[in-house]
Order: structure tokens, then C-alpha cells, then sequence
């Protein structure tokens, strides 16, 4: 009995130990990243929260490393302020903060640190109201907003975001959805006003804040409520300012806002590694083919004798029954029964293209019910169109094209249980694959969303028709984005129906002259749904750190089963030439980046080193 108190002190000591042990190898861990990005969440709020997971999984899909940190983890000064590249604050899941928090991130810039600043982080205070005349973060964000005090409920107005075509091009938005997308000439990029474009709609409104007062910075996006987005030097430090709700937006089908300011501010403003999102660091498209009526077949045997057919692979997608308005119409495809469909399709199959399902069976009947009947009941229609498909091609189907864009969550529920990987989805427009969001919540786990892109209000050729959109714009379309996703090594999905698609051949043709002389080039690829969606999924299990050391950069990557056309990219005007340590991979230099794309193996370590600060 007298030696219980040596023993429970010897215990307490004991557990203090190896609390601060594991606190410390925490810490270590997230220093360790050299390149990481610390995600601000309030106490209390769960990590798997959608609201911050919206911003985790854009950061995954775009290669970088964000990290979600407490308040009070990052106010502990037990081991001084945690290492990192930068600092965001996000929006919808921190509008409260306290002044303690504020101080720290004021300090945390002024001595040199980053800083991204979203909409209505911080503006109320932790008893949930408008603290002041303005937000108290108005001086990190170069402008004062949140003028609750003057405004009222004027505080807040929607408007239409415009800038150059120069600075869009900066942002990485894909050409058409800002326009006009051309300018007169090069020079006049810098001067020629354009705005963020909505598919069908046109206009395309977001919320911001009102600002008032002048801006030192560069504004990068302005509305009718004033700076929309921007970025300036804030003592020894910079922030970038994003006055509209990017995580709200991306929770709701609109993420490539989020995914552009957030690469933006790694890549653009901090230059930091990522890891690339196509195989081996190449670029490019997905020409996804949506063939829904008997209507499709002499248009297909005619683009049979186009250049079109020595390219590929593409995604062709089927509407496979026997009826397309109703049933007994005898109008559909009919796989299983039409000898001229069955040999197009087994055709498509032997020439490597990857054919999907579009829709259920019957697709103009599909498309009108699937949104008001019974899942059950339409989920038959899925079952008959899967069916036929696989028994005419002998292979599963993994991709699907909803008819007319009608997709409730219920159909991507039933896709990815029968192990379907990829989907054309009219949400997210302009985004490049990536798993998406509805109504808050994330969707699925290994199913990823193909946003289509557009040319202004219009996606696929016979609405380029019924927009009254020139020869000329499409052909300068159809080239800027192919040079798109070469120059930013990212993928992006086009859609047509075979009939519509006739009167555009001259187009076309010429178009894949230059798609031809990029994939000689090895700059270009074409891709399918498929293919995509299944390295990413691979993707997700590769395990990557960079660490910093003597000015020498560290980058070590690990995957269980191969890490084979994984690729990194690392900004040449920081990084001297990558020399590989171990394992297998090749290092190119890619206009300012350097490329090392991973050969066979588990285990990759290149260094490099670091240039400039």
C-alpha cells in the first residue's frame, strides 16, 4: 500500500510521456510536409463535416495537401506555429471566429505567412454577430467588406463575374466558359473584358459581399458588388481574397470555382508541387459519343468514313432498346435485334472505344420519368440497357450518360453499386473528373462525374446550331481547349449525338489534324470515361510527402501495388533538376515545370534543389 503513490506518479509520468511523444510525432508528421496547407476548422467541428471535406476532396483531385486543423490546435503554442505553405479559411463552416484566432493569423502573415480568405470567414463573431463597421480581417483582405452596419440587408448582392481574358487564362477557367474566350490579338488579352458564362442560361450570377474603398492588389475577378476576388502583399505576407462561397458552391454541383482559386493560390502564388491527374502527366479530352435512336445509324455509317475513326479511344454511349419514345415506337437502337446497331457497336468495341450506358432502354420515356417515378420502377430501364450492352460486347459496362442531363442522386446510388466508374454529368460545367456533390453531400466513393464543357450557353454541336454560333468560333473553341488541357496537363469532356455532329465535318477534320499532331508529339491523349476514372481510383491509395532539409527538397512516394504513370510536377523557378534517389522514373522539363513521371515500382524518391524562396 505505501508504494501506491510512487506507482501512480510513476503511471501519470508514464502517460504524460507518451502523450507528448505522440503529440510530438503529430506534429512532426504535419511538419514534415513542407508543401502543406493548413485548413482552418473551428473547435468542435468534425473533420468528415461535408463543409470541410468538400475542400479535402478538391485538394486530392488537384494533387495537393491540405490538412484540416482546430483553432485551438493551431493557437497552441506548446511547439510553436505549425510549419506549412499556407493557411485557408474557409468559408460557410467558420463565419465565426474569435478576436484571439484573428491576432494569431494577423501576426501569422505580417512575419511572412499565406493566407486564403474566403467570403464570410470571419466576418461574425463567436456569439454569431457583425462585430464592427466592417470585418475585422478587412486589412488582410486589401478591402473593406461586410458592411452590415451601413447596409443592412444590402450587405450581400449577387452579380455577374468579369475580368481580362488574360487573367482567366491565368485562373485555369477552360475556354467558353468565360466569354468571349478570344481576343483581337495577344496583346489585347491584357484589356479585353469577359465574364463566367452558364451552360444553357447564360448569365451566371454569385454572391459577394459589397466592398467599399480602393484596392492595392491585383483584382483578379470584380463584380457588381465590387472585388470579387484578388490577391496583395500584406506586410511580409500575402493573401488571397475570394469573395464568393467556394465551398458552399462546390457542395451544390459548382465546384470548379473552389478547384480553381485553390490551385490557384498553391500553384500560382506559392508554387508549390502536385501531383498531376492523368497517367504518365499528358493531357487531354474525352469525345463522349451519346447515341440514343435508330436516328444515330446512318449518321454513324457515315462518320465511319471520317478522320474521327483513326482516333480514339472515345466513350460511345448507348440508349439500347428496340422503342425511344415510348414503347411499341420501334424508333430505338435496338443492340439486340438491329444487325446494322449490333455491328456498329461490336466494331466500336474492336477498335478499343469504351461503350457505356446511356440512360434506361426507352430514352426520351427514361429521361421524362426518371426525375418523378419510383426508383424501382426505373431502375428496370437501367437493368434491360445494361443487359443488352454487355450481352452484344461481351464486356461489363462501367460508364453511363444520363438522357437530357436527368441524374438524381438515386441513379448514381444504383450505378456505383453495380460497379459502374465514371458518369457524364451537366454539373460542375467546365470541371475536369471529380467526385461530386449534391445538395451538401458527397455522392459516391469510387464513381467519378465527367462535367461536360461548354462554348458559352451551348455544349454539344446541334445546340451550336441553334445558338447561332459561327464555323469559325467553334474551330477556335474545339483548338483553344485542346491547347487547354495540354498546357495544363488536365482532362475535359466533350459530348455530341451522331446527327448533330453531320454539318460540322470541314470542323472537325481540321480540328483533329492538330490533335493528331500533339498526340505525335506525346502532348495529347484521347481518353474515356473509364480509363480515367480507374487511375484515378488507383491514385487515391499513392502516399507522397515533401520535405525540405539543408536546401535540398525531398519528394518520396509509396504505393502498395505500383506507382506507374503517377506524375509530379514540380515548378522549375524553385526546384533545380530533380535527380531520382530510388526507384524507377523519368525527369523532363515541360515548359516551367519539371515532370517526373514514376515507372514500375512501390517506392519513388527523387531531390531536388530548392532554387528560390
Amino acid at each position: 500500500m505505501k508504494k501506491r503513490p510512487a506507482t501512480i506518479v510513476a503511471a501519470v509520468f508514464c502517460l504524460l510521456a507518451l502523450t507528448t511523444w505522440l503529440v510530438v510525432r503529430a506534429y512532426d508528421h504535419f511538419i514534415a510536409g513542407a508543401d502543406g496547407l493548413i485548413l482552418l476548422v473551428p473547435d468542435g467541428a468534425s473533420f468528415s463535416d461535408p463543409r470541410v471535406t468538400v475542400w479535402l476532396d478538391a485538394a486530392s483531385e488537384e494533387g495537393l495537401h491540405v490538412v484540416p486543423m482546430h483553432d485551438s490546435t493551431f493557437l497552441s503554442p506548446l511547439f510553436g506555429r505549425p510549419k506549412c505553405a499556407g493557411v485557408i479559411l474557409p468559408d460557410s463552416i467558420h463565419e465565426q471566429a474569435t478576436d484571439l484566432l484573428l491576432g494569431v493569423i494577423h501576426d501569422y502573415v505580417a512575419t511572412g505567412g499565406n493566407l486564403m480568405l474566403v467570403y464570410d470567414a470571419a466576418t461574425k463573431s463567436i456569439q454569431g454577430f457583425y462585430p464592427s463597421g466592417h470585418s475585422r480581417v478587412s486589412d488582410l483582405a486589401g478591402v473593406d467588406y461586410a458592411l452590415y452596419k451601413n447596409l443592412g440587408d444590402a450587405t450581400i448582392r449577387s452579380g455577374n463575374m468579369t475580368t481580362t481574358i488574360q487573367l482567366m487564362k491565368q485562373l485555369g477557367v477552360p475556354p467558353g466558359k468565360y466569354f468571349p474566350f478570344l481576343a483581337s490579338s495577344a496583346a489585347s488579352e491584357s484589356t479585353t473584358s469577359t465574364q463566367l458564362r452558364r451552360y444553357q442560361y447564360g448569365n451566371l450570377e454569385y454572391p459577394s459581399f459589397v466592398t467599399a474603398g480602393d484596392y492595392a492588389g491585383q483584382v483578379l475577378l470584380r463584380s457588381s458588388a465590387g472585388i470579387a476576388a484578388g490577391y496583395h502583399q500584406y506586410e511580409k505576407g500575402r493573401v488571397l481574397f475570394v469573395n464568393f462561397p467556394l465551398g458552399y458552391l462546390k457542395g451544390d454541383t459548382d465546384g470548379l470555382p473552389l478547384h480553381t482559386f485553390l490551385k490557384y493560390f498553391a500553384i500560382h502564388m506559392l508554387s508549390l508541387p502536385h501531383l498531376l491527374s492523368v497517367p504518365d502527366g499528358v493531357g487531354g479530352l474525352v469525345l463522349n459519343w451519346h447515341v440514343d435512336s435508330n436516328a444515330a445509324i446512318s449518321a454513324l455509317q457515315a462518320i465511319d468514313s471520317w478522320t474521327i475513326m483513326r482516333q480514339g479511344p472515345y466513350s460511345i454511349d448507348i440508349t439500347a432498346g428496340p422503342d425511344t419514345y415510348a414503347v411499341g415506337d420501334n424508333d430505338g437502337f435496338d443492340v439486340l435485334h438491329n444487325s446494322a446497331s449490333k455491328d456498329l457497336v461490336r466494331e466500336y468495341v474492336r477498335l478499343g472505344n469504351e461503350i457505356g450506358s446511356h440512360g434506361g432502354w426507352i430514352h426520351n420515356y427514361f429521361a421524362a420519368h426518371v426525375e418523378t417515378d419510383s426508383p424501382k420502377n426505373m431502375a428496370k430501364f437501367l437493368d434491360l440497357n445494361d443487359d443488352a450492352l454487355q450481352q452484344v460486347t461481351g464486356k461489363r459496362v462501367v460508364e453511363y450518360a444520363a438522357p437530357n442531363g436527368d441524374q438524381p442522386e438515386w441513379v448514381t446510388h444504383w450505378l456505383e453499386s453495380r460497379g459502374f466508374v465514371a458518369y457524364y454529368f451537366t454539373g460542375d460545367a467546365g470541371l475536369g473528373p471529380t467526385q461530386g456533390y449534391r445538395r451538401g453531400q458527397r455522392e459516391g466513393q469510387n464513381i467519378w462525374a465527367f462535367p461536360m464543357t461548354q462554348l458559352d450557353r451551348a455544349a454539344s454541336f446541334e445546340e451550336f446550331n441553334r445558338e447561332n454560333i459561327s464555323f469559325d468560333a467553334i474551330q477556335q473553341w474545339l483548338e483553344a481547349l485542346t491547347d487547354f488541357v495540354v498546357s495544363r496537363q488536365e482532362v475535359r469532356l466533350l459530348y455530341f449525338h451522331p446527327p448533330g455532329i453531320l454539318p460540322y465535318r470541314e470542323i472537325v477534320e481540321n480540328w483533329l489534324k492538330k490533335t493528331a499532331q500533339l498526340k505525335a508529339q506525346g502532348t495529347f491523349r484521347w481518353y474515356t470515361m473509364a480509363q480515367v476514372a480507374n487511375f484515378l481510383n488507383l491514385r487515391k491509395h499513392v502516399e507522397w510527402t515533401l520535405t525540405e532539409r539543408d536546401g535540398i527538397t525531398s519528394l518520396k512516394a509509396s504505393d502498395s501495388r505500383t506507382l506507374a504513370h503517377q506524375t509530379w510536377s514540380l515548378p522549375a523557378d524553385t526546384y533545380g533538376r530533380p535527380a531520382v534517389i530510388r526507384g524507377d522514373a523519368i525527369v523532363l522539363q515541360d515548359g516551367g515545370a519539371w515532370i517526373v513521371d514514376a515507372g514500375e515500382g512501390n517506392q519513388l524518391e527523387v531531390q531536388a534543389r530548392i532554387s528560390r524562396k
